[in-house]
């Protein structure tokens, strides 16, 4: 099937956020951080669990040793990694309309990248339960220096589709997140970004489109995105 184009415009890929955004995984994180840190006598709170939310895994070690676990940043690594493992192995559940949305980009022959800060071993356990060739390619946390919020993930990202489509440009890449790290990541690099709030609320900001779900969501809904940041670009700072 043709991509779907819309006055002119083409949407030309989708970059999408994993844990949280098409899978419900914070879950199995947060049960594993909760157990690391009364290991050793300590207290994790909601509030701790969704400030590293979205961030990078060098983030996240900081906070977990600050709340008491007095391990190495590479053991704390490895034992929330592979508590994180041994859940997904059981389970993995698609965010409320995800499945169906990646299904109809994939039917309209728009690429779509995964652009997570969660490692690839993990990445690729979460991979199992999707369909084959969901994605063109992934850009994981172990591939960059810097996590979310920072850009360089989705620049990355970006920079590896380009190699194939020359003529790939940033106002046609919608990138669908969950958390503010990953929409501030997203929108620093420059992409009209969906934001689907799901353990916390996302305020709202310029290039910005909050939707409460994915569930009734299709192809033509990301084209009004990028219409609308055209249009938004084309009326300046008065128009926004």
């Amino acid at each position: 099937m043709e991509p779907i184009r819309s006055q002119g415009i083409e949407l030309e890929a989708v970059f999408w956020d994993l844990d949280g955004t098409l899978v419900d995984t914070e879950r199995h994180w947060t049960a594993v951080q909760t157990e690391l840190v009364e290991s050793f006598g300590g207290t994790w709170t909601e509030s701790q669990a969704l400030s590293i939310m979205g961030r990078s895994q060098a983030d996240s070690i900081k906070v977990l040793q600050r709340a008491g676990v007095r391990l190495s940043f590479e053991e704390i690594a490895r034992r929330v990694m592979e508590g994180v493992r041994d859940r997904i192995s059981e389970s993995v559940h698609w965010r409320p309309g995800a499945a169906e949305l990646l299904a109809g980009l994939r039917a309209h022959g728009v690429p779509c990248v995964l652009v997570t800060m969660s490692h690839r071993h993990i990445v690729g356990d979460i991979l199992n339960h999707f369909p084959a060739n969901s994605f063109e390619l992934a850009v994981t946390g172990d591939m960059v220096t810097q996590g979310k919020p920072h850009p360089e993930a989705y620049q990355t990202a970006f920079r590896h589709l380009e190699r194939t489509r020359p003529r790939l440009s940033r106002r046609r890449v919608v990138a669908i997140e969950d958390s503010l790290p990953g929409t501030r990541a997203a929108r620093a690099a420059g992409l009209p970004t969906v934001g689907v709030p799901h353990l916390a609320p996302l305020p709202a900001a310029d290039g910005l489109t909050i939707w409460p779900t994915l569930a009734g969501r299709g192809v033509p809904d990301l084209h009004a995105v990028i219409a609308a940041a055209d249009h938004g670009r084309a009326e300046g700072p008065q128009g926004s």
